[in-house]
């Protein structure tokens, strides 16, 4: 799994979590999933996200497309 899949996984899994804990348990609950909502929106703008920084110490993949149309792991 890419670095890129992964942190999408993330994103997806924490949203769904913290929207059941909200209606299940406690509004505070749905916080998180305005943190990462805002987390998503602020990556999308300044190319940086947390977790991928902390991903990539864990030594994930990332592919990048070469000029020619093929992925090249890094």
């Amino acid at each position: 799994m890419t670095l890129e899949n992964t942190i999408r996984l993330f994103a997806g899994t924490f949203v769904l979590a913290s929207l059941s804990l909200g209606y299940w348990v406690h509004n505070g609950w749905f916080l998180v999933t305005a943190f990462v909502g805002l987390n998503l929106i602020q990556s999308s703008f300044t190319k940086w996200c947390l977790a991928e920084s902390i991903l990539k110490q864990l030594v994930f993949k990332t592919v990048n497309i070469t000029d020619q149309g093929k992925e090249t792991v890094e």
